[in-house]
């Protein structure tokens, strides 16, 4: 006879679901006391706010899956942008050019898993030192300036259509969609996706099993990094300026979509689709608080808390679940 759950645990035991209630909850309120929150136009560009940091926010549920983290990932996409930028101001052509950006933030991606398997390195310090050095070189080959973007192809993802003649979509919001498909189905259907979340239950069940977990892991740095230079051309389709200071909280933003999201910072238990949610939850609470007249100081207040819950639930979850 099957095991009966209540509610409350089943919640527990699903990471998307509460993310997915409390999003439900913060449209209602925001809907309720503001007069223009519920519109259209506000709904679609609340979405097209979360795309570059729910694209950082891929990448980050992946390398969070494998117990890892990675504070550098908006630093790689701001670099990327640079060069992308640069590239098509000296001539290259803007798909080339793109290309040649999306593959340095794969490449700096797979660097980092190599630290961090090949060395054996915290994740947490090998990505801060990246940071600062991703953050330091961009300048210096920003030369303290911006770059304007006029290429078609750079600034393709921030180009608007009406569905049903009314509600406003880009086609970053197809992108990002596509995107966390895919990795749904690789994480959910593939032989890949439990490689990862074994690694990050447990590293040596996962070795005595058979799994190659250094392999595993830098498979997932990769893939994050391929996230990353995705989320540039988002970043250049929002805003077609190339900025060394852009997304200096990105990092910070991300971390905090993958955690509200349900994905745990211990591993192995997680969801893009929560991670997606998670982006959602954060851009609603912004545009809410801001359209209820909130000082942005305590927006982030409000958004702190709302991981430090999080983060509390994952804890007492697990608890739960031993």
């Amino acid at each position: 006879m099957p095991t009966r759950i209540s509610p409350s645990e089943f919640v527990l035991r699903t990471p998307a679901v509460g993310p997915s209630i409390a999003l439900v909850v913060a449209v209602a309120v925001f809907a309720l006391t503001t007069d223009t929150f519920s519109t259209l136009d506000n709904l679609s560009l609340v979405v097209q706010q979360s795309l570059v940091v729910g694209t950082l926010a891929l990448g980050q549920t992946l390398v969070v899956l494998i117990a890892g983290i990675d504070l550098a990932n908006a630093a790689i996409a701001v670099f990327a942008t640079l060069l992308i930028a640069k590239l098509t101001l000296t001539g290259t052509a803007g798909p080339v050019a793109l290309v040649a950006g999306v593959l340095a933030a794969a490449g700096i991606g797979a660097v980092t898993g190599g630290l961090v398997t090949g060395l054996r390195l915290p994740p947490f310090i090998v990505t801060l030192g990246l940071l600062t050095i991703v953050t330091a070189v961009s300048r210096v080959y920003a030369g303290g300036q911006s770059f304007p973007v006029t290429d078609d192809a750079l600034g393709l993802l921030g180009t608007t259509r009406y569905l049903f003649g009314q509600v406003e979509v880009t086609y970053g919001m197809a992108v990002m969609l596509a995107m966390f498909l895919v990795l749904w189905y690789a994480l959910t259907k593939t032989g890949w996706g439990k490689h990862v979340y074994a690694v990050g239950n447990d590293p040596e069940a996962a070795r005595l099993s058979g799994i190659h977990v250094r392999r595993t892991a830098l498979s997932v740095y990769a893939v994050a990094g391929l996230c990353y230079g995705i989320a540039a051309w988002q970043a250049l389709g929002r805003v077609p300026n190339a900025d060394p200071n852009a997304y200096q909280l990105g990092n910070l933003d991300s971390i905090t979509a993958v955690v509200i999201g349900g994905t745990s910072l211990f591993g192995g238990r997680g969801s893009v689709i929560g991670t997606l949610v998670g982006a959602l939850i954060v851009a609603v609470l912004r545009s809410g608080l801001t359209q209820a007249g909130i000082d942005n100081l305590y927006q982030d207040i409000a958004t702190g808390a709302l991981v430090i819950v999080a983060v509390a639930v994952d804890r007492f979850s697990r608890g739960r679940q031993r």
